[in-house]
């Protein structure tokens, strides 16, 4: 293959335009996302946590889990996921316990009050998924569309990650 080949075959650069769009485009989504929770729990008059916090309690939910599982799920970017359970737990939205084999690991899961504040973030969450199963630009299957091709970029990354270490 002649290199003036190779150089035809590249991808065009517009391609790395709409890379980077999406890039930031994620990044505001997920601004956007804690944006929508504040308000939620501001319309309540609930303004005892912020809204990675409330986010972070949904997605505990029912679970038992450690800062580390947190983590590996990868929700938290940006924020510093011991700290905010240490705080949890001191305002009563979380219980905290040793975990009898690893003495260093600290498991966590939520209280009454925590549970409270997964269910307004369920039903915000609820109340939205229903608006846009209605809307015609994302309903009727499309969100399957961007969740696939999101997806595929976590892979993406993902392998980047593995055959770089």
């Amino acid at each position: 293959m002649s290199m003036h080949h190779a150089i035809t075959d590249a991808p065009p650069t517009s391609y790395k335009v709409d890379y980077l769009n999406s890039l930031s485009l994620i990044e505001r989504l997920h601004r956007l996302l804690l944006d929508v929770i504040k308000d939620e729990f501001e319309r309540l008059g609930f303004l005892e946590i912020n809204a990675v916090q409330a986010l972070l309690l949904y997605n505990v939910g029912d679970n038992e889990v450690t800062a580390g599982e947190l983590k590996s799920r990868g929700y938290y970017q940006g924020s510093n996921v011991s700290y905010n359970l240490k705080k949890l737990v001191e305002m009563g939205f979380m219980h905290h316990q040793r975990c009898e084999i690893d003495r260093r690991s600290v498991r966590v899961r939520l209280t009454d009050k925590g549970r409270e504040v997964c269910r307004i973030v369920d039903e915000l969450f609820e109340r939205q998924a229903d608006g846009l199963a209605k809307d015609p630009i994302v309903g009727d299957g499309h969100l399957r569309d961007v969740n696939g091709a999101l997806g595929r970029i976590e892979r993406f990354w993902g392998d980047q990650i593995r055959y770089i270490y």
